[in-house]
């Protein structure tokens, strides 16, 4: 504690940042951000935008930065964006606006590198905005990210024609509406874990991805299974696999 104080004192360390080393949280008038996820996790913590005022949204997103040197915020409307840009002029913003999500860093912040690849699988374009949520989340982690779009089980031949690079990946997220078919055909083809992440994307009864999270809970492979349209929680989840890959394949 002592040191921290200390470090306070002579300017290099913010009054905020201290609160957060001392109590693993920084506290502000929109709400806490949990500043020690990361290295008690692994997982940097996301600010989800939805719900929440752009103002709100930014408040946090400045603590974010202050404490831990970048802010991921997800569920981001353009708006939201805008809030959390002007906020943090010093930063440098990466937003993809259809994933929905908005990352800002400081120039000394450095990412993750990890010796692993994930691979993103989806079932057709509709399918992009959770993978896409998945994708920057395991960015942020330091995966390296292969994705292969729009190959649907209505013409299997078009994820046959990506077998090889499905087999080389340390892990797969494998995202799909509908029925929701793709990842226990995909898991039936490889050796690798996967994870399946139902989308809300359909006709009618169950089109909203409850039909799509029902077939992957029933699997007759073995694959594992995040709600509908967490991408978040899907890249969170592979991005712990390829930490644990990365660092067995460095470990002395």
């Amino acid at each position: 504690m002592r040191d921290i104080l200390e470090a306070v004192a002579d300017g290099t360390v913010s009054p905020a940042e201290a609160e957060a080393r001392l109590a693993g949280y920084a506290t502000t008038g929109a709400g806490r951000f949990d500043a020690a996820r990361e290295t008690r996790r692994g997982l940097p913590e996301a600010i989800l935008a939805e719900g929440k005022t752009p103002d709100e949204t930014a408040t946090i997103a400045v603590a974010a930065v202050e404490t831990s040197g970048r802010a991921l915020v997800t569920r981001a409307s353009a708006a939201h964006a805008e809030a959390v840009a002007d906020a943090l002029p010093d930063c440098t913003i990466d937003r993809d606006a259809r994933a929905k999500t908005v990352v800002a860093s400081t120039s000394s912040f450095e990412r993750p590198d990890l010796d692993a690849t994930v691979g993103i699988i989806t079932g057709g374009t509709s399918d992009a905005e959770a993978a896409g949520e998945a994708a920057v989340v395991l960015r942020e982690m330091g995966a390296t990210v292969e994705r292969v779009e729009d190959v649907g089980v209505a013409h299997l031949g078009r994820v046959l024609d990506h077998l090889d690079l499905l087999r080389s990946a340390d892990v797969l997220i494998v995202a799909a509406g509908r029925e929701g078919a793709l990842p226990t055909v995909v898991a039936g083809l490889v050796d690798t874990p996967v994870i399946g992440l139902p989308v809300s994307t359909g006709y009618g009864h169950g089109g909203d991805g409850e039909a799509a999270l029902l077939g992957m809970v029933q699997s007759c492979t073995v694959l594992s299974v995040v709600n509908i349209d967490a991408g978040y929680i899907a890249g969170a989840q592979a991005g712990l696999v390829a930490r644990a890959v990365s660092d067995a394949r460095h470990a002395d």
